[in-house]
């Protein structure tokens, strides 16, 4: 299952998909978490430290070897210069898995030990002084894009991403690599204004928007958001000890979370895991297809001197029959 957690900045997205990441953990599911946002919090929020989240290798750093890996035999993709953040696969490419050992991972991924299991870390990487001025964070989360791409993913594995604040992720078409979206709100106009603009966004591509109240006191928080967001709410957080002594970098064992907030990750992870016999392979690619051709007309062929339209594979569907043989 591939989930993204999004929201406005200050909504507490990092904090709700770090307990998300930790229940799936606990159940001793295969996790690989992204960390997606520029503004690097979800380390720190699965419990590293300054410096250890300071040592992530940033995969915006080393995506001259995932665009060598992902490309692998395909003949459509002449060199990794022409790939660019849409590139679909083809037959040819090298696939991700979440349970497996890659250059990939080895590059750009650390395991993180949570109390109940370990799952994978990766993130894009912070701003550094030579980007300031000339560089635009999509080139850093472009790398995210391409690894999703190029990923393929079973029931009970999942990928979870923080995904960059705001409605930032529809500059390109990452919003719709995900089985199931959840919009972190809280219950005032600001935190619902994301909400409207990621259901007038998503409309056309059947993307699964489900809703996470976040911060929410009482009755009247709750009547606010069922006004706003209707059926797409689909569970309430409220105040967590717990949560607050993790923010304060001392974090309790997390059996010992309340069984409020327990009851709602369970939701939430159920409400995605309905979302995989939903699934539809040649919609999935065919989507991708459409960004790269978009991407290549406004500014792919120009910047790497190709027809990045020639990259598509007609016959290839991710996750259909093809892939086995990919």
């Amino acid at each position: 299952m591939k989930i993204a957690f999004v929201g406005k900045g200050g909504s507490g997205k990092t904090t709700l998909s770090s307990l998300f990441i930790r229940h799936l953990a606990a159940d001793g599911a295969p996790v690989v978490a992204v960390d997606a946002d520029i503004n690097q919090h979800l380390g720190a929020a699965l419990g590293l430290d300054e410096a250890e989240a300071a040592a992530l290798p940033a995969l915006g750093e080393n995506l001259r070897l995932i665009k060598d890996y992902l490309r692998g035999g395909n003949p459509r993709i002449a060199s990794a210069e022409t790939m660019i953040k849409t590139t679909p696969p083809g037959d040819g490419s090298r696939l991700l898995r979440v349970c497996e050992d890659n250059p990939v991972y080895d590059a750009c991924a650390r395991p993180v030990e949570l109390d109940g299991g370990t799952v994978r870390l990766m993130v894009t990487g912070p701003f550094t002084d030579a980007d300031l001025g000339v560089a635009c964070y999509h080139s850093k989360t472009g790398a995210v894009e391409l690894c999703l791409n190029h990923l393929v993913d079973g029931p009970d594995e999942y990928v979870v991403v923080d995904m960059t604040a705001g409605s930032d992720s529809f500059a390109s078409g990452m919003f719709t690599r995900f089985d199931m979206t959840f919009l972190v709100a809280e219950p005032t106009r600001k935190g619902v204004s994301v909400y409207r603009q990621y259901k007038e966004y998503a409309r056309d591509f059947g993307v699964a928007l489900k809703v996470v109240g976040n911060k929410v006191q009482g009755p009247d928080d709750l009547d606010f958001l069922r006004a706003e967001v209707g059926d797409d709410l689909l569970v309430t957080v409220g105040h967590s000890d717990w949560v607050r002594a993790m923010e304060k970098g001392r974090p309790p064992r997390f059996d010992r979370l309340e069984e409020s907030n327990r009851l709602a990750l369970r939701t939430l992870r159920a409400s995605a895991d309905a979302t995989y016999e939903l699934r539809d392979p040649e919609r999935y690619t065919r989507q991708m297809v459409h960004f790269h051709l978009k991407n290549a007309q406004s500014w792919g062929n120009e910047r790497t001197g190709a027809d990045l339209a020639a990259q598509v594979d007609p016959g290839f569907v991710l996750g259909g029959s093809v892939t086995a043989g990919a």
